[in-house]
């Protein structure tokens, strides 16, 4: 067994052919969207007013079912291991807490409420904002580690990273998304938000755990196994959402379909600035490739699984809030992918730098 898989206790994670093109089958949730918000308004409208306390049965289903899944793969444990790559840590906690979220921020300030505000809805501009900051908020948790594998990144660096930015989420998402939404003069709805942290981080985090050290006390096999069987669960999960989502805002795309052009742009944009920053730190700070991959493509990357589950519980499945966390999940692949192009193409030239210096 090489290292990287005995440091992960399965094989290294690989992008299938469903991840690959995720873009293509969130262009045709889409499609099918606008297509039963058209024809089936009752049964979608029907579906909208199944609440409770603000939360939509439906949605709160499907998010546990994309979630969860996903927290199963984290391993809490492996936070002992920070120590060994503190510089990369460092780096990646730096950019994902303290610059990701504000920079996109700034970026939908200037794009959203500046440069493109006369081709957007008026009303929805503030709610265009909200959800690129609660995009920005999370850090990558699940494909993180398929990024990760595909610019050869070190496994425990990327397991103990992943581990940290998890605990950081429980306590620091709340008041993140807090502070900008009211920097940004939109109203917090405190109750739902704190709810939002509790019913789609805290629980989903308590029951993947719970869950995980059941099936690791029958053998790393059996998480594996249940890991395989989960995957495409979850994806169809994030899809039916989508697919949710659309047929509520398919009038609006139909009339407007530049809105999800504009809203790429702050987010194409702080992915390449962020990833860009945490690279060049790390090669400042003479840290090794392996660890600077996936610092640079976790501290771009977003948890727009959360961010969608986050944007519809705050404002609704209408709302141009839960419009730009989707706009994320559509660019997502496709921009990764290139970031990781970038990180392999220029693995010379970041070397060059680190003679005789720590590879920590």
């Amino acid at each position: 067994m090489n290292k990287k898989t005995a440091a992960v206790g399965k094989e290294p994670a690989k992008m299938s052919v469903f991840e690959r093109y995720l873009s293509v089958w969130v262009g045709l949730c889409i499609l099918v969207g606008v297509v039963l918000g058209h024809f089936l308004p009752g049964p979608v409208q029907a579906l909208g007013e199944m609440k409770i306390a603000e939360v939509n049965l439906p949605v709160a289903v499907l998010i546990w079912l994309m979630i969860i899944p996903m927290l199963l793969k984290v391993d809490f444990g492996a936070l002992h291991k920070v120590r060994e790559h503190w510089r990369g840590i460092g780096v990646t906690v730096l950019v994902n807490w303290a610059v990701k979220p504000f920079s996109m921020a700034l970026l939908g300030w200037f794009f959203i409420r500046g440069v493109f505000a006369e081709y957007l809805p008026a009303d929805q501009i503030d709610s265009y904002i909200a959800g690129l900051i609660i995009l920005a908020a999370a850090p990558c948790t699940a494909m993180v580690f398929v990024w990760s594998n595909l610019c050869d990144g070190e496994p425990n660096f990327t397991l103990s990273q992943v581990a940290l930015n998890d605990t950081i989420m429980v306590f620091a998402f709340a008041p993140i998304v807090g502070l900008l939404l009211g920097l940004s003069s939109i109203v917090v709805p405190w109750d739902t938000l704190l709810l939002s942290v509790l019913l789609y981080i805290v629980v989903p985090v308590v029951i993947s755990q719970i869950w995980r050290r059941s099936l690791l006390a029958r053998g790393a096999l059996a998480l594996q196994s249940v890991l395989q069987s989960l995957q495409p669960v979850s994806l169809v999960a994030l899809l039916a959402t989508l697919v949710l989502l659309f047929a509520f805002q398919g009038e609006q795309i139909v009339s407007q379909p530049m809105i999800i052009v504009l809203l790429a742009v702050p987010i194409t944009i702080q992915v390449y600035f962020n990833s860009g920053l945490a690279y060049l730190l790390n090669r400042k700070f003479g840290v090794a490739h392996c660890v600077a991959g996936p610092s640079a493509l976790i501290g771009a990357s977003n948890f727009f699984e959360l961010a969608v589950a986050a944007a519809i519980s705050l404002f609704g499945f209408e709302s141009g809030a839960a419009l730009a966390t989707v706009v994320g999940v559509l660019i997502e692949v496709p921009v990764m992918l290139s970031v990781v192009r970038i990180v392999n193409s220029s693995k010379g030239w970041y070397e060059k730098a680190l003679p005789g210096r720590s590879a920590s």
